[in-house]
């Protein structure tokens, strides 16, 4: 694993021209529905399995055609998400962090963004038929917010796959910041180095 160091945007933006950038986002949404018809779900957060078999939030590389990133984030979440991904767009308001994988010379930058259960059902159903579905995009998942009796099943059972880059940190800095679920839900072993997204 590579070492990552987080930046502010002002930084990372700064970087000299051998950088690339790349801009990824989590998804989610309110969610009144139980499992079980018990267990509350509170809130439905997307993130994808990649070609790799690694779990990692929908964005890619922005190119130089991009005028700014969150072009490139929208840009890559249309080819990664389909058509549904039209009616919404992630804007700067939606940053969160940057990191540097300084081996690669990769900035990989995080935005969240909050949408309507409607639109992200939507988003769900139109991903099958987007460009880069099977290929780079393996199939979306929810993030299981809860954790079950055994104090295992749902959210720590799902923070023990293997993510990409700094995804996990994201995910877990993600829920608890925006209050998605309590801080002793999202906590896990947080590791010193980090792969590059």
């Amino acid at each position: 694993m590579a070492q990552s160091s987080k930046l502010d945007l002002a930084e990372a933006l700064a970087l000299g021209p051998i950088w690339r950038h790349a801009c990824h986002a989590m998804l989610y949404a309110p969610d009144p529905g139980k499992l079980f018809g018990r267990i509350p779900l509170r809130y439905a957060v997307l993130m994808q399995m990649r070609f790799d078999g690694r779990l990692g939030f929908p964005g890619g590389f922005v190119d130089s055609q991009d005028s700014c990133l969150e072009d490139g984030l929208n840009r890559e979440l249309r080819k990664r998400l389909g058509e549904a991904a039209s009616a919404f767009r992630v804007e700067r308001a939606n940053y969160r962090s940057s990191d540097a994988a300084v081996a690669q010379q990769v900035v990989a930058h995080f935005y969240t963004k909050q949408l309507e259960l409607e639109q992200l059902v939507a988003v769900e159903a139109s991903a099958p038929r987007a460009r880069e579905y099977g290929l780079e995009v393996l199939g979306l998942v929810r993030v299981p917010l809860y954790t079950l009796r055994d104090g295992v099943g749902g959210l720590p059972a799902f923070l023990k796959n293997s993510f990409i880059g700094t995804a996990r940190e994201q995910l877990q800095e993600a829920l608890h910041d925006l209050g998605l679920v309590d801080s002793a839900s999202s906590s896990s072993p947080k590791t010193s180095t980090r792969e590059s997204q």
